[in-house]
């Protein structure tokens, strides 16, 4: 358990066990008191320096992990492969190098390839961050549904999610999956049959059994207590697989009709940013049933949690 052993880097939401989850819930509880209180500022990171590196561009995640150094009186640098040594044909791993080298104590990174993060966690002593690679994680996010369904609803286990839209593109579904399953959460996947990604193969079928895929999405919201709609990610050339966008809003797209397939009780999820009438109306993200602006409000609790956790010498007591 994390609280017993320090977590060294975040890749993967798959490191973390349901204690693991539930000990970082705990710490994010406690830092939401400092985010609602007159003064958004404690010292916890006085003196430490936080870098994001990210190649892709980004605003909620980005602008998340910066509050939540700040609040932390972190020094926190941004910077991304626009302008940087990588144009100059600088490697991306003398690059990251080059920025431990310079004093950070800890390096978020989102990069459009799928592994980076992992490629520079062995080629670096500081820890890192994974805050999205290409189409394969994004475990932070992941712990902001995860802690916003725990606030709103409670026990997460024995729940029905039903994820809907892009899942081959999105590495928010990857993560989602495992992270919901770990928290004995039943997910399934509702998208057409070209855009439904089988994460799991081998062994790891035997690991996650309550996961189920489907093209009807009657079937899929009709017993769901949570539904996360996803965005169709089109810079991933997510057109070679996508159908006619008319056929596709007509037969996938949240809104008040289809939600009258889904129990009354069901919440909604997005993971941001939305396309607006593609994968969810408007009225819908904003209705009573929508989590949507919770999951934003928790990311920078999350996000100082995983800091302290990280680099922090501060426990879950002393906070």
């Amino acid at each position: 358990m994390i609280a017993d052993n320090k977590l060294n880097n975040l890749l993967d939401i798959d490191q973390l066990s349901k204690n693991d989850i539930l000990y970082i819930f705990e710490f994010a509880e406690k830092l939401s008191s400092i985010l609602n209180g007159p003064v958004k500022k404690v010292p916890v990171l006085r003196g430490k320096t936080v870098i994001n590196y990210f190649s892709e561009p980004s605003t909620r995640t980005r602008v998340s992990f910066e509050n939540a150094g700040k609040i932390l009186s972190a020094d926190v640098i941004n910077v991304s492969s626009s302008g940087s040594s990588d144009e100059k044909g600088e490697s991306f791993i003398n690059t990251v190098q080059t920025l431990e080298s310079i004093g950070a104590d800890i390096l978020i990174i989102r990069h459009s390839d799928s592994g980076a993060p992992y490629f520079v966690s062995r080629n670096i002593q500081i820890p890192v961050i994974n805050a999205g690679d290409g189409s394969h994680a994004h475990p932070t996010q992941t712990l902001i549904d995860l802690y916003t369904i725990y606030k709103s609803i409670g026990e997460i286990e024995g729940l029905n999610l039903t994820i809907l839209g892009d899942n081959i593109h999105s590495r928010v579904s990857r993560s989602a999956v495992l992270g919901f399953s770990t928290m004995g959460a039943k997910v399934t996947f509702c998208s057409p049959t070209t855009m439904n990604a089988n994460y799991l193969s081998g062994s790891d079928v035997s690991n996650y059994p309550a996961i189920m895929y489907t093209s009807n999405l009657k079937d899929a919201l009709s017993e769901s207590d949570l539904i996360m709609t996803l965005r169709t990610q089109f810079e991933r050339k997510a057109s070679l697989v996508f159908p006619n966008i008319n056929e596709y809003t007509r037969m996938f797209k949240l809104s008040n009709e289809s939600l009258k397939y889904a129990p009354d009780k069901a919440k909604i999820l997005h993971p941001g940013p939305m396309n607006l009438g593609v994968e969810i109306d408007g009225y819908v993200s904003e209705s009573d049933r929508s989590l949507i602006n919770q999951q934003v409000m928790n990311s920078v609790a999350i996000r100082m949690a995983l800091l302290i956790i990280l680099i922090g010498d501060h426990t879950l007591d002393s906070i």
